[in-house]
């Protein structure tokens, strides 16, 4: 470090300032397209009203309106009433019939294999065939119920519950998606205030030196090259605030949009978020208990809980069944025509009770193969379940290193800011005395308008590495609460 020049120092602090603002940017443009991405507003409000939101106060709002959550929470409904479909299958089945015909009695001896498109007809057997006919009826009501499963229902309700279980991982991931979009839309706002406001001071500053500039050419105290340069340098300082005051429409936008306020003008409040920036962090979350590692274990959980189905079905079926029935008919035993309205109604009737056994065996091919399958759908579950937790701890390594590195920035750009300050009014005042060049002055007053961006925007960097951090540990709660005991003068 003795080896370096003045100048390759200064060249390290603009290569060092450099880094941070294109880090920013690009932190800023992803959470702009996440958060311009979501879906469409859930509340309108009528006329443009102002609403004043803390970011505590934008995250409740979020979970509360955002469609995506509303509609996770409908799924759980959906996979709860499930349950209580599943166990239905407990309940006896009772089932009633009712049939009236007009037909003929050609009876015949003979066997016709079990099928559903010939109807039987009971009675004799008449000697020649005929088109005679006459009214039949019937009625009955079969009540069965099946006293033994082998557990096979229970596995079936099982299977119910863990979908349930599965369906509220994913509505509590849902919710922490939409509650880091929330507050990352949110840091996004109040980055792009701070910018806005850089570049209003770094256009007041020129437009300050370009006056004065003028003076002097005027009174022939300087070339005409410099108040052009001035003019210049002030343009694209205009230019430069049109363009952050853009960026900060849009991303007020974006957070009214996630928050469901499309037509509200939102106004964000700082709070302690542009303070120093906070030593301490939230209480770590174990990595196992983020939505992320919980859906995915919920799923390994569903796909073991359907191998269980599939070893409970092939077992016998038994079933208790009870059965009343009558039949009418416009034949008399002996196959006489009674006619008129003989048979319309039942005229005898009978019961049965009994208990019956039904075993399907060349099932245990098909169930065989689709044990196999979801097995395998089980073993790829759990890898993707370990996969989950190694990215989880990868993620958490990444936002522990960015939280070390945002606040080492944030502990600098301090003093950056300092020395920038000084730079440029020394500048200017050699300028005025005719020492430096007004090249040298458009430098230091660009350095200074980056340096007060950058100490800005180094303190909400470590507010949103806290974030991702609670993020990658799958709750934000800590980190808000965090906020909330800083906003309050906490420890």
């Amino acid at each position: 470090m003795r080896g370096l020049s003045a100048s390759g120092v200064s060249e390290m602090g603009e290569q060092i300032v450099l880094t941070n603002c294109r880090t920013y940017l690009r932190w800023m443009a992803v959470t702009l397209v996440l958060c311009v991405s979501v879906g469409p507003p859930v509340l309108a409000q009528s006329g443009s009203a102002s609403k004043v939101l803390t970011l505590e106060e934008a995250v409740d709002f979020s979970l509360k309106n955002y469609p995506a959550v509303r509609a996770s929470l409908e799924r759980v409904r959906a996979a709860d009433t499930g349950i209580g479909l599943a166990k239905t299958n407990y309940l006896p089945r009772a089932d009633m019939v009712w049939q009236t015909n007009r037909a003929t009695d050609n009876n015949i001896t003979g066997l016709v294999l079990p099928q559903s498109i010939i109807s039987p007809i009971s009675g004799p057997v008449p000697a020649t065939t005929s088109n005679r006919n006459a009214w039949g009826s019937a009625a009955g009501l079969l009540f069965s119920w099946e006293p033994v499963d082998f557990g096979y229902r229970g596995a079936k309700v099982d299977a119910a519950r863990a979908g349930r279980d599965r369906a509220a991982a994913e509505a509590s991931l849902t919710r922490l998606d939409v509650a880091v979009a929330t507050v990352n839309a949110y840091l996004t706002v109040l980055a792009a205030q701070r910018t806005v406001r850089a570049a209003e001071a770094d256009t007041e500053r020129r437009d300050t030196f370009d006056k004065a500039v003028r003076v002097l050419v005027d009174n022939q105290l300087r070339a005409g090259a410099d108040a052009s340069r001035a003019d210049a340098e002030l343009a694209r300082a205009k230019v430069n605030l049109a363009r952050a005051r853009q960026q900060e429409k849009i991303s007020r936008a974006a957070l009214a949009d996630i928050l469901g306020l499309p037509d509200t003008s939102l106004e964000v409040r700082e709070g302690s978020l542009l303070g120093p920036p906070p030593d301490g962090s939230p209480l770590p979350t174990p990595l196992s208990n983020n939505p992320v590692a919980e859906a995915q274990h919920a799923r390994v959980e569903e796909a073991q809980a359907q191998v269980h189905v599939l070893d409970r079905s092939y077992y016998p079926k038994f079933y208790l069944q009870s059965s009343v029935y009558g039949r009418g008919s416009g034949w008399d035993p002996a196959g006489k025509f009674e006619g008129g309205t003989a048979g319309l109604g039942p005229d005898r009737s009978n019961w049965a009770v009994g208990l019956s056994v039904t075993f399907p065996v060349f099932d245990i091919f098909a169930i065989r193969s689709r044990k196999a399958v979801a097995s395998a759908n089980e073993r790829a579950e759990a890898a993707r379940y370990d996969q989950a937790l190694q990215d989880l701890t990868g993620q958490w390594r990444k936002a522990q290193a960015s939280l070390e590195g945002a606040r080492s920035v944030a502990e600098n750009t301090p003093q950056e800011l300092d020395a920038a300050r000084t730079t440029e009014n020394q500048v200017r005042a050699r300028y005025q005395s005719g020492l430096a060049t007004l090249v040298d002055v458009a430098d230091a007053q660009s350095l200074l308008v980056q340096a007060e961006t950058d100490d800005a925007l180094a303190r909400l960097a470590v507010w949103q590495n806290l974030a991702a951090v609670a993020a990658s540990e799958g709750d934000l709660q800590p980190f808000l609460q965090f906020l909330h005991d800083k906003t309050q003068g906490g420890p």
